[in-house]
């Protein structure tokens, strides 16, 4: 005779086999059109799921922007990659080129168990797309909310000859609409990527040595900070050239530094508007990252982030522009609310005309926010 325990793991046994029998029978029954176009959506998909840390939090105890910025390049990079690698020829790897405007919509807690969701959604001959979209999940109640999303740019390089830039296979669209708007996209983010490599050639100079200008509060020249870093083999992936993940990260704590000077007070990332790869950075190089304030409102900052590099050991290799971007802060209360931001004192015509060049972009993002909300 059976043992009530025994009786009870039986009837459980026949329940959870009921259940995956009904599952599989769901499956099969589903229409062919559809499994096929979910297995292709799969092959251009990739996902990330990993607990925040105490490692992970800034100083105020949110998870740094960096972390996500980062987490969202591990999961463009493995998904451009695994992609570009369908094709037969030279085994290659996916290097980022840009980051279009990544929105930060909900801070991300540590214990809650961030969904990274990468996919290809436009492949031109030698560069694809990829949006990524990140759920925060609260684990003790289940619930779940939209934390951030952006759009990534990568081109493939060969394994054999990393400048030698390879063709990308060709993805299936859903609709000959899609495959337009994404080529929309990439015409768009072609022409600004050059606008802007033409902008940014300059090196960033040193901070200025007067008094007036590092003492005096709300001023560019009092919260410009930068951050020297040696390029180590931790920071790299194949070939020994930086992952880009590990260089947003750095220009988001950079960021973070100045915002923290301008406000003196807990400060997150919001927005960062597109981050432009100029140049590849190799293990061995010093990089400088350098932010400033260009632009304040009443409720948010704009801050120019530039990375320069120089090789240390080569001392013919000139220090160069390698990465460009704006990042938006808010600054926060202690209750996670927002606080008015000090206006920028400005000084000389050059902060001028940034500080110009800066309130346009944030009009302009906006009157686009403001059509968005009206379309939805």
């Amino acid at each position: 005779m059976l043992s009530f325990e025994e009786v009870i793991s039986r009837l459980r046994f026949k329940r959870v086999r009921t259940a995956v029998v009904a599952d599989i029978r769901r499956q099969v029954s589903m229409d062919v059109g559809k499994r096929a176009e979910a297995g292709l959506q799969q092959n251009y998909q990739y996902k990330i799921i990993r607990i925040m840390r105490p490692d992970d939090a800034n100083i105020m105890g949110n998870v740094h922007g960096g972390i996500i910025l980062k987490m969202i390049e591990e999961a463009g990079c493995i998904v451009s990659t695994r992609h570009c690698n369908t094709q037969d020829g030279d085994r290659c790897l996916a290097l980022l080129v840009r980051v279009e405007k990544t929105e930060f919509l909900s801070p991300v807690f540590i214990g809650e168990v961030v969904h990274i969701t990468a996919e290809i959604t436009y492949t031109s001959k030698h560069s694809l797309e990829v949006q990524v979209i990140v759920m925060a999940e609260n684990i003790l109640t289940g619930g779940k909310r939209l934390a951030s999303k952006a759009a990534l740019w990568y081109v493939p390089c060969s394994l054999q000859n990393v400048s030698n830039i390879m063709e990308v296979p060709s993805i299936q669209y859903v609709s000959a609409e899609q495959e337009e708007e994404g080529r929309k996209r990439y015409e768009a983010q072609k022409i600004e990527r050059m606008e802007t490599k033409a902008r940014v050639e300059e090196v960033m100079p040193p901070l200025p040595n007067s008094e007036d200008a590092t003492k005096e509060p709300h001023t560019v020249g009092f919260s410009q900070s930068s951050l020297i870093h040696l390029v180590g083999p931790l920071d790299c992936i194949l070939h020994d050239y930086v992952h880009g993940g590990v260089t947003m990260k750095l220009m988001d704590e950079v960021a973070g530094i100045v915002a923290a000077r301008h406000c003196n007070t807990n400060i997150v990332t919001a927005s960062v508007d597109a981050i432009n790869f100029h140049r590849k950075i190799k293990k061995g190089c010093v990089v400088t990252v350098t932010g400033r304030l260009t632009f304040v409102s009443n409720r948010s900052m704009e801050l120019e982030v530039l990375v320069d590099a120089a090789s240390l050991v080569e001392k013919e290799m000139k220090k160069y522009r390698a990465v460009s971007a704006f990042f938006t802060f808010i600054s926060l209360d202690k209750d996670n609310m927002p606080l008015p931001v000090p206006p920028l004192k400005i000084k000389g015509e050059e902060e001028q005309r940034r500080f110009e060049e800066g309130n346009a972009r944030y009009l302009q993002a906006k009157a686009k926010r403001l059509a968005d909300n009206r379309q939805q």
